[in-house]
This record gives C-alpha cells, sequence and structure tokens, in this order.
C-alpha cells in the first residue's frame, strides 16, 4: 500500500503563485512514477503532470506548460508542483497519484494510489 497526503492548497488572486506538495509513504519501492491531477466541479479529473519516481522525464499537460512544474524530493518522498500566474480556470481539488505500472500514463484510471486532495481556489 501507498499513502499520499496533499497540502498547500488555498485560496489566491488571479497572477498568484502557490506550492502544492504530495507526501508519499508506505510501498514506494514498487512506484514507478507520481502524478498530479485536478477536477473542477461536474467535470472530469484531467491530468495535470507527471514524474518518475527515479528519474526520467516530466510531462506537463498543455493547459499548463509553462506555468506549472512538476519535482520530487526523494529524500523526503515528498512531490511538488509549483504554480504561477495561476488563473481563475485553475481552480479545482488537486489530487497527487501514485502509478506502480511500467510506461507512460495520462488517464486518471491507469493509476493505483490517491491523496484525498487539496482545494486550489484562485480569484479574478
Amino acid at each position: 500500500q501507498v499513502q499520499l497526503v496533499e497540502s498547500g492548497g488555498g485560496l489566491v488572486q488571479a497572477g498568484g503563485s502557490l506550492r502544492l506538495s504530495c507526501a508519499v509513504s508506505g510501498r514506494t519501492f514498487r512506484m514507478y512514477a507520481m502524478g498530479w491531477f485536478r477536477q473542477a466541479p461536474g467535470k472530469d479529473r484531467d491530468f495535470v503532470a507527471r514524474i518518475p519516481w527515479s528519474g526520467g522525464s516530466t510531462y506537463v499537460a498543455d493547459s499548463v506548460k509553462g506555468r506549472f512544474t512538476i519535482s520530487r524530493d526523494n529524500a523526503k518522498n515528498t512531490v511538488y508542483l509549483q504554480m504561477n500566474s495561476l488563473k481563475p480556470e485553475d481552480t479545482a481539488v488537486y489530487y497527487c497519484a501514485a502509478d506502480e505500472k511500467f510506461g507512460e500514463h495520462f488517464q486518471a484510471y491507469e493509476y493505483d494510489y490517491w491523496g484525498q486532495g487539496t482545494q486550489v481556489t484562485v480569484s479574478s
């Protein structure tokens, strides 16, 4: 089992920044990659970013490219999502997810473990 706990969400004005953290515990040796997803009310859970647990290329959705950055600190078992130049359309619950399977995955159903989510609200 893998446990994920997100933090760092909140209310911010448009143009502002937030950094989300995802603390990872449990069976981390089986993890292949970590991802961030977001879900706005009445919408699907959408891919935001992905990073391999042990090195390799990161992926960021086109909608946030140039504004959001995913990173990790393996010593702290933590994954981060730095969000800059936030827009009202970034408002959503942001979820951290763990993927134990080899390969590149960008759909929510392909991930094995999920955190409880953290609310990000961007005011105009």
